[in-house]
């Protein structure tokens, strides 16, 4: 007989395997402990008794998997989160960045988008957006579709507004949005050069010839074994002397491309690829 944490084991893996085959989403190196809290909450909200009775539902219904995926994307961000982030891209990155002719940026897991537009102010306040292409991607379409819209609530904009004079904005964060009906949307000249599509770490291909790679509190929710393959994944879609932008909580200490890296900022995760040795 087997027990609780067997049977656990047994859904969570059924659940698991019925979603990437049938829709070619992998969550199965996600890190557990968090995954399986939001499978229990989606098992709750949806008054089934067991995991497993999720799946005859996801295989036959794909309004229902579509809000799984809502359900099991993390989205919690903010514009100019973490500061001095920020502005240690500013003092230490962007002006390695300006000595190339075209620079090419990746956002992997961009969530809602407020990193992106953030990134996109502050090289518009160094004076090269222009010379710059933003790839912005998720695994979740409906968190993309508010990224390209750039619509978020005033009362966001004001820890937005606190974020970015820590992180040493040199204008007024006003003039970066309009402002109605208690909505602000983001102006569209900052959306010029930013590219929003899909995109699975655990099972899409790289991005080739990045100057600038940023993943932040995404691989946290991933397990050893996926966190590695994504950072071969980010290795891989890096030019020589790129840069490499991870979570406070996240490091890359066991990754085996780890050696081919100098530290920029310990404290803020960036680090700079250099040549093969």
């Amino acid at each position: 007989m087997k027990n609780d944490k067997e049977t656990e084991k047994i859904e969570t893996d059924l659940l698991l395997n019925a979603i990437y085959e049938c829709y070619g989403y992998d969550f199965r190196n996600y890190a557990r402990s968090s995954l399986l809290r939001r499978l229990d909450y989606i098992r709750l909200k949806n008054k089934m008794e067991h995991l497993s009775c999720l799946i005859p539902k996801l295989l036959h219904d794909e309004a229902f998997m579509a809000q799984m995926i809502r359900d099991l994307s993390v989205t919690v961000t903010e514009m100019f989160r973490d500061p001095h982030f920020f502005s240690e891209l500013r003092d230490k990155v962007i002006p390695i960045l300006k000595t190339y002719p075209f620079v090419k940026i990746w956002h992997a897991g961009c969530a809602t988008g407020e990193e992106v537009y953030s990134m996109a102010i502050l090289l518009k306040e160094e004076g090269f957006y222009n010379r710059v292409q933003i790839y912005a991607t998720d695994i979740n379409p409906e968190s993309l579709q508010i990224a390209q819209e750039g619509i978020y609530s005033l009362e966001n904009i004001r820890k937005f507004t606190a974020n970015y004079n820590k992180s040493g904005g040199t204008a007024s964060f006003s003039d970066y949005y309009y402002a109605k009906y208690q909505m602000a949307k983001i102006n569209e000249d900052l959306k010029k050069n930013i590219v929003f599509s899909t995109h699975n770490l655990a099972t899409d291909h790289s991005f080739g010839e990045m100057h600038l790679i940023i993943c932040r509190n995404v691989m946290i929710y991933f397990d050893r074994e996926l966190q590695q393959k994504v950072i071969q994944l980010f290795d891989d879609s890096l030019i020589h002397r790129g840069f490499l932008c991870l979570g406070s909580k996240e490091s890359f200490e066991y990754a085996d491309s780890r050696q081919q890296y100098e530290v920029v900022s310990s404290k803020w995760r960036i680090y700079q690829k250099q040549l093969h040795s």
